[in-house]
């Protein structure tokens, strides 16, 4: 069993809790003569289908033999340059174990590329294996866990007027609650068909009172979504908290398209059930570069910038996702542990706008870090023109919300943690560790 001490962190890093568990080197053999049926179709129902399905937002389907055969070659070339499926968590360093990992292994891009370089064979029709059920076009996805959802927040509606400038609309609306109730999962979507083509992200801040014995980090935001994100479910034992009187704070950014479009945003809302509370409570916070000052990159010039975000308690990260523009190319996350050692926790090598996601780490490979640890965010921008997504790189580019502006900073899920529990977890993941499971 390899662990990140075989990377070079070493027994203090150990002791302090900073460990995770790593999978095992594959051993599955590419099939010599691969088919489309029994060895192809099974990949693209795992990690394709998702998105590649009527209705959905990619541009064609990839479920059945006569969809896919006119695509093979350009298949090909996107799967081994790994630009499909999109995934850009940097595979050398790091934590490397994911829930929602949708990257291709080794094995199963050498299966594709083996299956169009023989001609792209079908196979026995008889092997092909049972079609995958998606929810329609408007289906909530965590429904075939949770049933359908408890409660449903929707932003007013805007209209986006075709041609228009980009738009960031922000209303505030009401939750219905009366009670205090934990939140287990949230989904995020746009109201219609046709508002997936204007909506690229919608940010969801939480307002409420909270006692003082409640607050950690304040309410924070309760929801980020963009494309290539669904939504967020919450770790076992742990969710989000929503007060009676709770507000929802929306900034919505709605681009034109070549027709009227008016829509609004939906978000599906799962709790715990009642008198259920679950012992640690998540905070999606954003550390990095924000607010005026923040991005300064002069024409034909790679920027790196740096930020810190201390962590005053104990804690388990979740989740970690780059929130860049155009001229974003990459992001690290590192832990500056209170020993003084430096340890990356994820990098993303090949940040593309056009997929902002979230990297939700394996529940035994969530970094666990002391009190006293530093959080670093560095992120490169490219304002060159090497870079083919930069619109001019020959203007100055500054903080802003829109797309030919810039950002860099993280959204981060954090579960704060007591010394004790940390110091519990520490052991358990030490025990773990020493068995050699999981």
């Amino acid at each position: 069993m390899r662990t990140m001490l075989s990377r070079g962190l070493g027994a203090a890093a150990l002791a302090l809790g900073f460990v995770w568990l790593t999978p095992a080197a594959l051993s599955a053999e590419v099939p010599q003569n691969p088919t489309f049926t029994k060895h192809v179709a099974p990949i693209f129902q795992a990690k394709c289908e998702a998105c590649h399905r009527p209705g959905s937002i990619a541009p064609m389907s990839l479920r059945t033999f006569d969809e896919v055969r006119p695509w093979a070659r350009a298949i090909r070339e996107r799967v081994q340059a790994r630009q499909m499926p999109p995934w850009h968590i940097d595979k050398t360093v790091g934590i490397q174990e994911f829930k929602n990992d949708r990257s291709l292994s080794d094995e199963e891009l050498a299966t594709i590329v083996r299956w169009v370089d023989s001609g792209a064979p079908q196979g026995n029709p008889a092997d092909m294996p049972s079609s995958k059920t998606w929810p329609d076009g408007q289906g909530w996805s965590y429904a075939k866990v949770y049933g359908e959802p408890d409660m449903i927040v929707r932003s007013t509606p805007w209209t986006q007027k075709a041609g228009a400038n980009d738009t960031w609309w922000k209303p505030v609306v009401s939750v219905d609650l009366t009670e205090l109730r934990w939140v287990r999962a949230i989904e995020v979507r746009p109201g219609t068909v046709k508002g997936r083509k204007i909506t690229h992200h919608a940010n969801s801040d939480l307002l409420q009172d909270e006692p003082g014995e409640l607050i950690q980090a304040g309410p924070g935001r309760f929801m980020e979504w963009a494309v290539g994100k669904e939504g967020e479910i919450m770790r076992p034992n742990a969710g989000k908290l929503l007060l009676p009187g709770a507000r929802i704070a929306w900034d919505i950014h709605y681009s034109a398209t070549n027709e009227d479009v008016t829509d609004h945003v939906e978000m599906a809302i799962w709790f715990y059930a009642k008198g259920q509370e679950p012992k640690y409570r998540q905070h999606l916070l954003r550390m990095g570069n924000t607010g005026d000052g923040a991005i300064d990159i002069p024409p034909n010039t790679i920027k790196t910038t740096e930020s810190f975000y201390p962590l005053r308690q104990a804690a388990r990260l979740e989740s970690f996702q780059p929130h860049m523009h155009l001229r974003g190319k990459a992001m690290s996350l590192e832990a500056i542990l209170p020993s003084g050692q430096t340890v990356i926790i994820s990098h993303v090598d090949n940040f593309t706008f056009n997929w902002h996601n979230a990297y939700v780490y394996a529940d035994h490979a969530a970094p666990l870090l002391p009190k006293g640890t530093m959080l670093k965010v560095t992120a490169w921008h490219d304002n060159t023109v090497a870079n083919k997504n930069n619109p001019d790189p020959n203007v100055w580019v500054g903080y802003g919300d829109r797309t030919v502006d810039e950002m860099g900073h993280a959204w981060v899920n954090v579960t704060y943690l007591s010394d004790e529990e940390y110091l519990a977890e520490v052991e358990s993941r030490r025990t773990q560790l020493t068995r050699g499971t999981r």
